[in-house]
């Protein structure tokens, strides 16, 4: 994939593929420096627009002419000893023991701003059928025409300033911190995160049932995968599973009106599967009986739900059956079929599955305090309660893909702004 910077000229034509081995630790413009070869670094640098790391490219070549392909990416320029061994060692194998060789690419939006129309096409579709993450960076509002480019991508982020009221891109306060708190997880979960973009490209368009097919086979793919396993072994000897003497879920129902209440405060509700299970069998209530005009869903303790019981994980030996219990047996599927009388509280930690089940109800309502958090790309995961398919419905895959990708914290103003909730009330 080659983006195609409007100012060069054609002797300064030089692969986009941006390595993000070379980025954790550089300066945006420390970046640009490294993924450029060395005698071309600091005239990238000079052109106008310069500044994020991106394409140094060129106008689309004439008639007849074929860019260059399988450019090999040169060594950093600046002196990090660290990026400088694993080029060597990657140059001379040609093989990338941890994954895709080239798992993120980036595209400065300031530097289209002059872009032909028919360059942004070429380009936007090139990002489209890309198998790497692409990420845009805007330091500038960025004009209208390059609206297909940006909706290519996997995410856009946009400094302060730009304005852009557009959910492609994620506001910032710094374009840096922000694309190193992506490349930070891409580099050190390559396969998960490519999976996950080209998973959210699929999900987002997809029907319900046939998304949660294509969400669960991915997240049992990589149950097996080395980089869970390496979560594992990182994480130390698993912790014991608390259980409890009551019920994990409690229900109550007033005529036409079913509570349900998940009820584990001790571990903040995590989803065990104990609780899925709980939860599937009071969710089926309300599926077989029409009766029931209003389900309403919380959390009691401090936490709506912090996600999937991590004293659980890597419990699984099939994991073919696994995918298939994670379809057959799963809540999220109940929610979105009777999402219509389905009213969601949170408060405190929406995390992981909390938010993933949520986001499929017709109203979420959260407290002030709320936070919500999809960790799983740390982990070498993808969402696996429904979240590619729920929360890219409900603020696009665009700032889902954010969300993954950066692990950050989205509080409850910002999610009353993306549409991740509906509304803001003291519990």
């Amino acid at each position: 994939m080659r983006h195609s910077c409007p100012n060069s000229t054609a002797s300064d034509r030089k692969s986009c593929c941006h390595d993000i081995r070379f980025f954790e630790g550089l300066t945006v413009r420390e970046t640009a420096e490294a993924m450029n070869p060395r005698d071309n670094a600091v005239r990238a640098l000079q052109q106008p627009g310069a500044g994020v790391a991106t394409s140094r490219s060129a106008q689309p070549p004439a008639a007849g002419r074929h860019p260059r392909r399988g450019v090999t990416a040169p060594r950093p320029v600046v002196n990090h000893t660290e990026y400088r061994s694993d080029v060597d060692m990657y140059e001379s194998s040609g093989i990338l023991p941890f994954g895709p060789s080239r798992p993120m690419r980036i595209v400065d939006l300031d530097e289209w701003h002059d872009a032909a129309p028919e360059s942004v096409q070429r380009v936007a579709r090139d990002a489209q059928s890309e198998l790497s993450l692409t990420v845009g960076v805007a330091t500038r509002r960025p004009p209208a025409h390059l609206r297909p480019l940006w909706q290519a991508l996997t995410v856009a982020l946009a400094g302060p300033g730009t304005g852009v009221p557009d959910r492609c891109f994620v506001s910032v306060p710094d374009c840096e911190e922000a694309l190193a708190k992506v490349v930070r997880t891409v580099r050190h979960q390559p396969q998960a995160c490519v999976a996950l973009g080209q998973l959210l490209r699929q999900t987002s368009h997809l029907d319900i049932l046939p998304g949660l097919a294509a969400e669960a086979a991915v997240y049992s793919m990589l149950l097996s995968g080395t980089e869970f396993h390496a979560w594992l072994a990182d994480r130390g000897a698993p912790r014991t599973a608390v259980t409890s003497e009551r019920p994990l879920v409690r229900l109550h129902r007033d005529e036409s009106r079913l509570s349900v209440v998940l009820d584990h405060p001790e571990r903040r509700n995590a989803l065990s599967f104990g609780m899925r299970e709980a939860l599937f069998e009071a969710l089926e209530t309300a599926v077989i009986d029409d009766i029931i005009a209003e389900v309403d869903l919380s959390g009691a303790g401090p936490a709506f739900c912090s996600g999937g019981d991590l004293a659980e994980f890597g419990t699984a030996n099939d994991l073919v059956a696994a995918y298939l219990v994670r379809l057959d047996r799963a809540p999220w599927r109940l929610i979105a079929r009777i999402h219509e009388r389905v009213n969601v509280r949170v408060h405190g930690a929406a995390v992981g599955a909390g938010i993933e089940m949520a986001a499929f109800a017709r109203r979420v309502v959260a407290a002030p305090d709320t936070f919500f958090l999809l960790p799983e790309a740390s982990m070498g995961l993808v969402p696996g309660a429904g979240g590619t398919v729920s929360v890219s419905r409900r603020i696009g895959r665009w700032r889902t893909a954010w969300m993954v990708l950066s692990g950050e914290n989205v509080d409850s103003a910002t999610a009353l702004a993306w549409g991740l909730v509906d509304e803001i009330t003291p519990p």
